[in-house]
C-alpha cells in the first residue's frame, strides 16, 4: 500500500467504504427478492468462508475486505480504531460508540437470520421450479 500515491489511496478508501457497505446491505436484504436469492446465498457462503475458514489462520470473524480497507486507512494515516467494520461504520456514520462485543453479537444474529432465510427461500424456490417443471411435462404429454 505504501507504493500507492495519496489520490489512489483516497479513492480506495471511498471505494471500500461504498463497496463494503453495499455488500453488507445486500447480505441483510438480498434474500428478499427471488431474482437475487441465489446470489445472496453465494455471498453468504463467501462471508462464512472468510469468517470461519480464513478465520482459522487470521482469527475467527476475519474479513478480507475489512483487512484490505484497514491497510488503505493505515497507509492514509487514518487508522480505523476498531476491529469490526460494522462497529467502524456505526461510529463513522452515527457517532455512536457502541460496545464492540454488542455489535459483534448483533452481526452474528442478523447474519444467521438472513442466512437461514436465504437457505429456506432458495430451497422453496427450487422445489417450486422442480414441481412446475414436472407439472409442465405431464401436461405436455
Amino acid at each position: 500500500m505504501e507504493d500507492l500515491n495519496h489520490s489512489t489511496l483516497v479513492f480506495l478508501d471511498y471505494f471500500f467504504f461504498v463497496f463494503h457497505s453495499a455488500y453488507i446491505s445486500f447480505s441483510m436484504f438480498g434474500w428478499i427478492w427471488r431474482k437475487t436469492r441465489f446470489v445472496h446465498l453465494l455471498t453468504s457462503l463467501l462471508t462464512l468462508f472468510s469468517w470461519l475458514i480464513m478465520g482459522i489462520w487470521y482469527g475467527l470473524g476475519y474479513c478480507f475486505l475489512t483487512d484490505l480497507h484497514w491497510d488503505v486507512r493505515i497507509a492514509l494515516e487514518k487508522p480505523p480504531n476498531s476491529n469490526s467494520y460494522i462497529h467502524f461504520l456505526i461510529r463513522k456514520t452515527t457517532g455512536l460508540d457502541l460496545p464492540a462485543p454488542f455489535v459483534d453479537k448483533g452481526i452474528v444474529v442478523v447474519f444467521l437470520v438472513c442466512f437461514v432465510l436465504s437457505i429456506w427461500l432458495n430451497l422453496r424456490d427450487y422445489n417450486r421450479r422442480k414441481h412446475n417443471s414436472l407439472k409442465q411435462r405431464r401436461e405436455s404429454r
